[in-house]
């Protein structure tokens, strides 16, 4: 990953994630978790680690439609450590990251989660 396209700010994660997306790059999206990452995804389980979150990308990525940008909500961070959140568009639920400021100062998903919706009544 080249200098510029790193997240230098906890926001940029989303984005490049969202770009990542829509030109189906699977080494890409998986460039920004750490190596230990976890994601709470596909609904009901987790997967675990840059690999398993690469893998899992590839093989999803072609039957997505496009992804559309989301307005992050504002972020909260603690020394080297910050959750990133964004309402989607269509209203249901959420997503929430927690992420990492990396010895270079860029920053990296350690911890997503990207749907959930409140429990039904």
């Amino acid at each position: 990953m080249s200098e510029r396209d790193k997240a230098w700010q906890p926001e940029d994660l989303t984005r490049l994630f969202v770009e990542r997306v829509n030109v189906r790059d699977a080494e890409g999206i998986a460039a920004l978790y750490e190596p230990d990452a976890v994601m709470a995804y596909p609904p009901g389980s987790v997967t675990v680690g840059r690999e398993a979150i690469h893998a899992f990308w590839a093989k999803v990525l072609p039957q997505l439609p496009p992804f559309e940008q989301e307005a992050p909500l504002p972020t909260l961070a603690s020394g080297d450590i910050a959750l990133t959140s964004t309402p989607p568009k269509d209203g249901a639920g959420a997503r929430a990251q927690v992420v990492r400021r990396q010895p270079d100062g860029s920053w990296l998903r350690l911890i997503d989660q990207p749907e959930f919706t409140s429990p039904s009544a």
